[in-house]
């Protein structure tokens, strides 16, 4: 990786930063650059200052997502812990990426506003959430949006519209070399003691059904068609199966969780035992949601 010397950055960079604790899984090797910046406008020149060829992996709570050991040859952005602004108008809120999706639907609820309290069992952050579009009990995040902020690798700010982007189930189309920084979401009026509740009673079902408690990265594949990848998986007997230190849960088998002696290879290849033995057994090829990124060790 070519030295680089930036000029009047207001965030955190570190070389050579183990990934592990970023990530829900606990594993993954060190990224060359680690970089968390101060705010959108320091984001905006640390991005102008860096190398045009530079690989760059944007990090939220690091769910949804598997770094090899290996590491990542490149800078990674986090953004958990920043780019955290969020504001309220009538029935609107603008967020930036850094926020978390449970902090957003409890905002939304608080302010007597409907139609996010899905988000609150979203293990990620916003950023996250509008990448993938995110989505659950039958809710996704992007029909709610209205504006999108976005940065490319010059550092510069674009106004965008839901029009600009191709958005189907767990995955968006972005403008090639943007990067999502903040948008605004439109949800209708409610309740608000309503809404608290709801959001109360989806984190409790969620704690009972799925392994909250351990290592993990949410769901590990999509869901076919008219049917639940979690369902094949203990149709065909895999709860438990485990490659080292990664599991199918017991809880849930579309969760691979980590017993704490887990490296990334296991759980990738436990990932790819699991898609065999399905396609083997059900004739249905499981996609994974989970991003795989980074070098083999």
């Amino acid at each position: 990786m070519m030295s680089v010397l930036f000029q009047d950055l207001q965030g955190d960079l570190r070389i050579n930063e183990p990934l592990a604790k970023y990530t829900s899984w606990r594993v993954g090797g060190i990224a060359q650059r680690f970089y968390r910046p101060a705010n959108v406008q320091d984001l905006v020149n640390f991005l102008s200052q860096l190398p045009v060829a530079e690989p760059v992996l944007w990090l939220g709570l690091g769910s949804n997502l598997l770094i090899r050991d290996g590491g990542f040859a490149g800078t990674v952005i986090a953004t958990a812990g920043t780019l955290q602004e969020m504001k309220i108008r009538d029935n609107s809120i603008y967020a930036e990426v850094g926020v978390y999706c449970s902090k957003f639907a409890k905002q939304a609820a608080r302010a007597g506003l409907s139609g996010a309290a899905f988000l609150a069992g979203i293990p990620g952050t916003l950023g996250g959430a509008l990448a993938m579009n995110a989505g659950a009990h039958q809710s996704e995040i992007w029909p709610l949006v209205t504006e999108i902020t976005t940065v490319d690798r010059q550092g510069t700010l674009r106004q965008r519209v839901p029009a600009d982007f191709t958005v189907s189930y767990r995955h968006v189309e972005i403008p090639a070399g943007e990067w999502f920084v903040s948008a605004t979401l439109t949800l209708e009026k409610g309740d608000s003691e309503q809404e608290v509740a709801e959001i109360k009673a989806l984190l409790k079902r969620r704690n009972e059904s799925q392994p909250t408690n351990q290592p993990c990265a949410g769901s590990v594949f999509r869901n076919p068609e008219n049917d639940f990848a979690g369902r094949l998986i203990e149709s065909s007997g895999l709860k438990g199966l485990s490659i080292g230190g990664a599991h199918i849960s017991d809880k849930h088998a579309n969760f691979i969780v980590n017993d704490g002696t887990a490296t990334a290879a296991d759980i990738e290849s436990l990932i790819y035992l699991t898609q065999q033995k399905i396609e083997l057994t059900q004739g249905v090829k499981l996609q994974p949601e989970v991003h795989v990124v980074g070098e083999l060790a």
